[in-house]
């Protein structure tokens, strides 16, 4: 009984001690940003403890170096960037891009207080047709650029592409102000905003691209250098 006891005395002592959590992060990678370096420049991400599936899912990519070398394999002006796809990093000009990624999804985490404005990061996914759960891709992501809309132009995404669910005041405002797709609200997880860094997302998604019938992708890459944590400032 002496010889468990002390081993066990061991075992909760290294446990306590251990930096890492089990899913491949360090107890402190919560608390850092990620800086992510590409060819039209840096932005910094803070993701959303409120979507704490997808804020881990990322910081662990993030960390294995997932995201180094990546392309922003999609892009549609006054809309949004995409990313994510590992099967862009050595893709010839032209390639169709958009279905790689791990073999797992990512339960929606939906959350009334984030929206679609200008800067926000959200789960790409596949269509309700075959996704009704609207569950989340395992890696591939978009940065909202987005526009700004009028009253009438929000009354009518409204009565069209919500269904006549309203948009809280507040996020009207913003909408009208800093821009974003609010047709996307509470059909995509939304897990983190870019902080720093905003006139890069309108510096990728000015790049002329092949159009939808070639999936908008860039006709000259775009490429995520590096992908880090780093320390909140």
């Amino acid at each position: 009984m002496h010889k468990i006891f002390i081993l066990a005395g061991l075992t909760m002592i290294t446990a306590s001690c251990n930096p890492w959590l089990g899913n491949g992060l360090r107890k402190n990678d919560r608390r850092k940003d990620v800086e992510m370096v590409t060819d039209k420049g840096t932005m910094v991400i803070r993701l959303s403890d409120s979507t704490p599936l997808h804020r881990d899912n990322f910081l662990k990519l993030v960390r294995q170096g997932f995201y180094d070398s990546i392309l922003f394999h999609r892009v549609i002006r006054k809309f949004m960037v995409q990313a994510g796809d590992p099967n862009s990093k050595r893709s010839k000009p032209g390639e169709s891009l958009g279905d790689g990624g791990p073999e797992y999804t990512i339960p929606a985490e939906f959350r009334t207080s984030m929206f679609h404005k200008k800067g926000m990061v959200a789960a790409a996914r596949t269509g309700d047709d075959i996704n009704p759960q609207r569950a989340s891709s395992g890696a591939q992501f978009y940065i909202v650029q987005g526009k700004v809309f009028t009253d009438v132009g929000l009354d009518s995404v409204e009565k069209f592409r919500l269904k006549g669910r309203k948009l809280p005041p507040a996020h009207r405002e913003v909408y009208k102000t800093l821009g974003g797709a609010p047709h996307l609200d509470q059909n995509y997880t939304i897990f983190g905003e870019v902080i720093k860094g905003l006139p890069v997302i309108d510096s990728i998604a000015s790049v002329p691209t092949s159009g939808r019938d070639g999936g908008d992708r860039p006709l000259q890459d775009v490429r995520i250098i590096k992908a880090r944590l780093v320390r909140r400032k």
